[in-house]
């Protein structure tokens, strides 16, 4: 059985294959990225699920793709730890760009991740690169939901948040200094913390004035950063993914078209297309073996 997973910040999806195509297991576990949460606390996320731990002797191909999955050291801890779960496994770790891109597209394009992390990737039709590595939410992370949940904050404090806003605001969240500065400071997933406020953009009954700026700031630094480097930004689409990007899609298609882009596909949940790939590109080409 093949098991397979799109693992974010904030939640992780998990799909179990049979080498048929067939779909046996959806389930997903609170997020896993092994930047920000500790492997103890990984471990006990994939262990409370009962459907995972009805399964871990029957998979024997393990292919996770997460967020904070780029750098040797957390790939390393993430890795162990899958070993001593799944046992009967052979076991992949790579980053969420490389699910992003399977998700997407078989030709070249830039692929972009706007969930409660950002980062981006371009894509030549075999092999993806960056132009600088993620370094997360306290530092990078561009019109994700951490982005927007910060910007909420830095405004609701310094007063730059409209009254009303503000007060709907207020009365959604609990805005007590000591209490956010210990998720922020002392819990673990301060990123996903910060990304639930940027649901008061999108739960909203209409994007105001306020939301519509902080978003399009939000999307033009984005693109600055992470889409223009790109040489070949302005001849292949550039498509997006993740929650903040479907909700923003609109702004997304305004961004795009006066900085010359042509936008590509805007998916909501990756998971869906990495059913379709496995279904196409694993199992009917009989790699289910190999490595990718």
């Amino acid at each position: 059985m093949i098991l397979f997973t799109d693992g974010g910040s904030t939640k992780c999806d998990w799909i179990l294959m049979d080498h048929s195509g067939d779909v046996l297991l959806k389930t997903q576990t609170p997020g896993l990225n092994p930047a920000v949460v500790p492997q103890e606390e990984i471990e006990r996320r994939i262990l409370s699920n009962n459907a995972l731990q009805s399964v871990v002797e029957k998979v024997t191909i393990l292919d996770f793709y997460g967020a904070g999955c780029s750098t040797k050291t957390p790939v390393a801890m993430l890795q162990a730890t899958l070993s001593r779960i799944f046992t009967q496994a052979t076991i992949s770790v790579q980053e969420d760009m490389v699910a992003a891109v399977h998700a997407v597209t078989t030709t070249p394009g830039i692929v972009c991740i706007l969930g409660t992390g950002s980062n981006s990737c371009y894509f030549d039709g075999t092999t993806l690169r960056t132009v600088a590595p993620s370094l997360g939410y306290s530092v990078m992370d561009e019109a994700s939901g951490n982005y927007f949940g910060k910007q909420l904050l830095r405004d609701y404090f310094y007063g730059r948040m409209p009254a009303e806003t503000a007060s709907e605001f207020a009365a959604r969240f609990d805005l007590e200094p000591d209490t956010i500065k210990l998720n922020l400071y002392k819990r673990t997933n301060a990123n996903a913390y910060l990304a639930s406020f940027a649901e008061f953009i999108f739960t909203s009954e209409a994007i105001n004035d306020y939301f519509y700026q902080l978003i399009r700031k939000g999307v033009d630094e984005f693109i600055a950063c992470r889409v223009l480097p790109f040489s070949e930004a302005k001849k292949v689409p550039i498509h997006f993914m993740g929650s903040i990007a479907h909700f923003s899609e609109k702004i997304l298609r305004d961004s795009c078209k006066e900085h010359g882009l042509q936008l590509g596909k805007v998916l909501q949940r990756p998971i869906d297309g990495l059913i379709d790939y496995y279904r196409t590109h694993r199992i009917q080409n009989g790699n289910t073996t190999k490595k990718h």
